[in-house]
């Protein structure tokens, strides 16, 4: 049998627990938090003094600081891109009610809130042009979404693991700092929309856990091969107005290891995170091939730990187009 076909028929089988994943990791439309719990009322006549305190508590923060919330609002807004990248995966094929497509419905209308709740708040907030990041954001849609995973939904599953403990990182340090500053408000924003990602993260963990338990060898191919081609960002492709694709990607990356919102070494730790979760080491009845994998990946995050010592990040900001200069 074809490892396609064998990817198809482990989907097929796991699918039959996936109505109580949905049930176990996320979370009902009628008791779920909304953006609006988070953002001026304009019905209440207090609208225009919320949004002035919401003006000037921005002041606070720094530079830096919006270029991070901008680029991770984007990141949530290029929404329809994964979704219909993750709808295209072996076991889910765009079929409309099956349980693989009932999960990623479900799992986009929650991520869908992160965007919108930050987007708005970005309008409110008077720091930023918004006209340009909404161009970026068009551009990020427009241009597609690459990471090397194939209609494999083994690798995809390992993706999502990983970028969901990721967003949680960064959406929570954005929150710390701006607790920091005074921000109470954008602060909670931002903490409940990590505490979504950290809930997602544990469920592709969990059906990651399911496919090792039922074919370990290609599973663990799998994360290899994530690995050793190294996980892309959602939003590699990032690029302003005027530039090529993915030219303000490492910009954007550089500002945010800087402030300490999600640093290379915040990538190792994930890959760890991952290993330790999955008991890689402890992985018994594999084959030479899977073997070998495994031992690559247990050498692989202290070899990742030097290599991140050495990366040196510009301590000048570059200027974005999204954000005025302060």
């Amino acid at each position: 049998m074809s490892l396609k076909n064998i990817r198809l028929e482990v989907m097929q089988h796991l699918e039959k627990d996936v109505q109580f994943l949905i049930e176990k990791y996320l979370i009902p439309v009628e008791k779920i938090w909304q953006p609006s719990d988070f953002l001026p009322d304009s019905k209440k006549e207090t609208f225009f003094e919320e949004v002035r305190e919401i003006r000037e508590l921005s002041k606070e923060l720094d530079y830096d600081f919006w270029v991070v919330l901008v680029g991770d609002m984007i990141t949530e807004e290029a929404l329809p891109s994964y979704e219909s990248w993750l709808m295209d995966v072996e076991g889910v094929d765009q079929v409309e009610r099956n349980g693989w497509s009932t999960w990623l419905r479900h799992w986009t209308g929650e991520e869908n809130r992160h965007g919108d709740v930050l987007n708005k708040y970005l309008y409110l907030s008077g720091r930023v042009n918004m006209r340009e990041i909404e161009k970026t954001t068009q551009y990020l849609i427009n241009d597609g979404f690459d990471i090397g995973t194939g209609r494999d939904p083994y690798k995809n599953f390992v993706y999502t693991s990983f970028q969901e403990l990721a967003t949680y990182i960064s959406h929570n340090r954005v929150a710390k700092i701006a607790k920091q500053k005074g921000n109470k408000q954008l602060a909670k924003m931002c903490k409940i929309i990590s505490g979504d990602e950290m809930r997602h993260h544990h469920a592709y963990s969990e059906f990651v856990e399911r496919i090792f338990a039922v074919d370990p060898n290609q599973m663990m191919m799998a994360f290899h091969d994530m690995m050793k081609r190294k996980i892309a960002m959602p939003a590699h492709f990032l690029r302003e107005s005027g530039e090529s694709i993915g030219a303000a990607f490492e910009e954007f990356s550089n500002t945010a290891q800087r402030i300490g919102v999600y640093t290379s070494n915040d990538y190792v730790d994930i890959l760890q995170k991952l290993i330790d979760r999955w008991d890689i080491g402890n992985m018994t009845g594999l084959n030479e091939e899977a073997e070998k994998a495994r031992d690559y990946l247990m050498k692989l995050p202290p070899r990742m730990y030097r290599l991140s010592e050495r990366i040196k990040i510009p301590e000048n900001s570059f200027q974005f187009k999204w954000v005025d200069p302060a």
